[in-house]
C-alpha cells in the first residue's frame, strides 16, 4: 500500500512536476517558523533532522545547527512534541541516526513518530542488511523507511535497496558529507539514472544539491531533490524568511523548467 509520503510525491510527479524536499534541523532556534516557511513556499515534504552528537553524514553547516540545538536542550522527545502541534499540510519525515532509534527501541520510536504525525524516517547509518527489525516496526506503525542508495553501490545491490524502500529512494549525490558545492557532482545524475532503471519508486537526489540551477540539473534525471545545507545555512544566517525565499526560488525554477 502506498504511504502518505510516497502518495504526495507521486501527485507532483504524475502532474509533470519535480519534487522538492527541504531539510530543517529540529530544535534549532526558529526551526518551526523555517519549517512553516518551507511548506508555504512549495515544498512537497520536509525532512526534520533530529540532532545527534556524532552526525557522520553531516557537514559543517548542519553539524553547527545540530550543536546549537543540542546546547539549547533539544531532544528527540522535545522535537516530536513540537511536531505534534504542527499542521503544515504536507508530509513530515525525520532524519536521525540509528543510535536514536536503538535507544528508544524500534517499536516505541516508530509509534512515537506516527503519534507525532511523522510519516517517514531516514536512518542513514543503518545498512540494508541490518535494517530488518526497524523496517518491520516502522511498517507496522505506518512509517515509511526511506532507503539510501550510495554511489559506490554495485548494480546488483540497487534492486534490493529499492525493494525495501518506502516513500522514496534517496539517491546520494556524492561520496562525503552534506554541504554546499559550486557544481553538481557527476555522480549525482549517474547514480539517479542507475536507480531509475530498477524501480518505479520516486527517486530523489540529496547531498550536494546546493541551488536552484543544480536542482534543475539533478531533476533532468531524478524525480526530485532534497536540499539541506543550503536551507540550514539560510536559517542560521538570516532566519525563516530567507529560508522561505530560497525554497520558493527553487520551486519556481523547477516549475519553470521544461522536462
Amino acid at each position: 500500500m502506498t504511504g502518505t509520503l510516497e502518495s504526495a510525491l507521486r501527485r507532483r510527479i504524475d502532474g509533470g512536476g519535480k519534487c522538492l524536499v527541504p531539510y530543517v534541523t529540529g530544535g534549532y532556534p526558529g526551526w518551526v517558523d523555517s519549517l512553516r516557511a518551507c511548506a508555504a513556499n512549495g515544498a512537497d515534504a520536509i525532512e526534520i533532522g533530529i540532532p545527534f552528537s556524532d552526525p557522520v553524514m553531516d557537514g559543517p553547516v548542519i553539524q553547527q545547527s545540530s550543536q546549537v540545538a543540542l546546547e539549547a536542550g533539544a531532544t528527540p522527545v522535545s522535537i516530536l512534541q513540537e511536531v505534534r502541534t504542527l499542521d503544515v499540510g504536507i508530509p513530515l519525515a525525520v532524519m536521525c541516526y540509528y543510535n536514536t532509534v536503538f535507544h528508544a527501541g524500534h517499536e516505541r520510536f516508530a509509534s512515537d513518530l506516527r503519534a507525532a504525525g511523522v510519516v517517514a524516517a531516514i536512518v542513514p547509518d543503518l545498512p540494508l542488511e541490518e535494517a530488518g527489525d526497524w523496517c518491520a516496526a516502522a511498517d507496522a506503525a505506518g512509517v515509511e523507511t526511506v532507503m539510501l542508495a550510495a554511489p559506490t553501490a554495485p548494480d546488483e545491490r540497487l534492486p534490493r535497496v529499492t525493494a525495501r524502500a518506502r516513500g522514496f529512494v534517496y539517491s546520494v549525490g556524492l561520496l562525503g558529507v552534506t554541504g554546499e558545492r559550486t557544481s553538481l557532482s557527476s555522480t549525482a545524475t549517474a547514480l539517479a539514472a542507475r536507480v531509475k532503471k530498477v524501480t518505479a519508486m520516486p527517486v530523489l537526489v540529496g547531498v550536494g544539491v546546493s541551488n536552484a540551477e543544480q536542482a534543475v540539473e539533478a531533476c533532468r534525471v531524478a524525480d526530485g531533490v532534497i536540499m539541506g545545507a543550503s536551507v540550514v545555512r539560510r536559517m542560521i544566517e538570516e532566519g525563516p524568511d530567507a529560508v522561505g525565499d530560497f525554497v520558493g526560488g527553487v520551486r519556481r525554477a523547477l516549475d519553470g523548467a521544461t522536462w
